[in-house]
């Protein structure tokens, strides 16, 4: 297989990743949120009952590493076409910053507070605190999965152009060379 499919292969995939992670993270902002932090603490209380099957840290990280891989990969392979090279890190770099480091750094300690910790450890004033810094801070991760979503789907059209281009010149000349 070429490099040029690959690296096609390779930005379907990122795209496919970023997709479903930016519209996984729209569907959480307008179907799960009010429900989960619109009443807190009560509403956390419902939202442990609730997510005992399934979660977001189920659907998240695999799609993240998913993301994160596949981005690798195109850098990786795109690193002859600084045209395509530049918007694929750009993804990169949105992602793992606004998804992977902010999570780790602004969520997962929010996270531990309002559903890990035993209920009735904190309270409800700083339950309620917590949960308004939550969904303040998930506009970060909503802007930045949109970011990447697009950047990704740029690189994808550059080198998808690019491919058909190149596909054509030897068609172009073998026509001319008939003339």
């Amino acid at each position: 297989m070429s490099r040029t499919k690959l690296t096609w292969f390779a930005l379907v995939v990122l795209v496919w990743g970023a997709m479903l992670s930016f519209g996984g993270v729209a569907a959480e902002t307008v179907m799960l949120y009010p429900n989960i932090f619109g009443d807190a603490p009560a509403s956390l209380d419902r939202a442990r009952e609730f997510m005992v099957a399934g979660g977001p840290s189920d659907y998240f990280p695999p799609l993240g590493a998913t993301v994160t891989i596949s981005s690798l990969a195109a850098f990786a392979l795109s690193l002859r076409n600084p045209r395509l090279r530049w918007w694929v890190a750009g993804a990169a770099a949105v992602f793992v910053a606004c998804e992977f480091l902010f999570s780790v750094l602004f969520f997962w300690p929010r996270n531990e507070i309002m559903f890990v910790d035993p209920v009735g450890t904190h309270s409800a004033a700083y339950l309620r605190q917590v949960a308004e810094e939550f969904v303040a801070g998930h506009w970060v991760r909503l802007a930045g999965g949109a970011v990447t979503a697009a950047l990704a789907f740029t690189a994808f059209v550059l080198c998808d152009r690019e491919s058909a281009r190149a596909a054509a010149v030897p068609a172009t000349d073998a026509a001319e060379a008939g003339r």
